[in-house]
């Protein structure tokens, strides 16, 4: 195991003090250091948002990108650089809001990333509105008079649209949470983990008592984890039990393993020189 004070980065985080992004960003700096990959092999990309900020905070290569589009980015640095371990850390506004899209299409692809999802079930950069995760009558800056939708549901939407590992943690379960995400990394093909990540400033609901109560692991002899329909019920379960565990996890060829050009070599690796711009336009004379 490598130390941790490698990951350790000159710049501090400036979450509030008890933000649920603190154990995220432990959990992850313990998976990596539990794995041995250096520093020089781990890429972290984030989007927008509280928890978006954490590439600056653990020594390794960042992009912190715009709002919801971290996954192109993340999706155009493996492609380049398949022996990159990729990470994408996120909010559930910026993931499963503007960003939902790209997260499905690189799940189908089964690319080889790893995507932790702070779940805290508002916005929180933006101070305390509504996020796609919120409750229905959730009282919120935007929905004064409660949330009139309805949350989506990451985990089933994670199963369904393709990711071959789905878990859930929660950041006030360091040890798990350290678990799940080490297993996903390791993981070949896309993995999610969503993560209760309390925010203690602007959710007084969802708060680190609250998901003490109300978690608990499922996982054991009767759980099948490559069963989807298993999962998906599982997936469904919010009250008065919330699970946290592994859901879904199964196997099957990732999109870098089948792209022809990969197949041909690294790109990153691949020798610079003047292409023929004859060549290049032959077929289409």
């Amino acid at each position: 195991m490598l130390e941790l004070s490698k990951y350790k980065s000159e710049t501090r985080p400036d979450w509030c003090p008890g933000c649920g992004d603190f154990g995220v960003l432990n959990a992850l700096t313990q998976a990596v250091a539990n794995l041995n990959i250096d520093p020089k092999d781990l890429l972290v990309v984030s989007g927008i948002g509280c928890s978006s900020n954490l590439p600056g905070f653990i020594h390794a290569y960042g992009f912190h990108s715009l709002h919801g589009r971290a996954m192109p980015i993340a999706s155009g640095a493996k492609l380049a650089n398949p022996e990159l371990n990729v990470v994408v850390t996120g909010g559930d506004g910026d993931g499963y809001g503007i960003g939902l899209g790209h997260f499905v299409h690189a799940m189908r692809r089964n690319l080889d990333i790893t995507y932790i999802v702070m779940n805290n079930q508002i916005y929180g950069l933006t101070t305390g509105q509504a996020s796609p995760t919120s409750a229905h009558s959730f009282v919120t800056k935007s929905t004064p008079a409660g949330n009139i939708e309805e949350p989506i549901n990451p985990i089933a939407i994670a199963v369904v649209a393709g990711a071959t590992y789905v878990a859930r943690g929660f950041s006030g379960d360091p040890k798990h949470l350290t678990e799940l995400i080490q297993n996903g990394i390791k993981h070949k093909g896309f993995a999610l983990i969503d993560v209760f990540s309390p925010c203690v400033t602007w959710n007084k609901v969802n708060t680190y008592e609250y998901f003490r109560q109300k978690c608990y692991k499922f996982n054991g002899p009767d759980y099948n984890t490559s069963d989807t329909m298993q999962a998906l019920l599982k997936s469904r379960e919010s009250d008065p039990k919330i699970p946290i565990g592994l859901f879904y996890e199964t196997q099957r060829p990732t999109y870098e393993e089948q792209d022809v050009t990969i197949k041909m070599g690294t790109p990153v690796k691949a020798p610079l020189g003047q292409p023929d711009p004859n060549s290049l336009f032959k077929e289409f004379y």
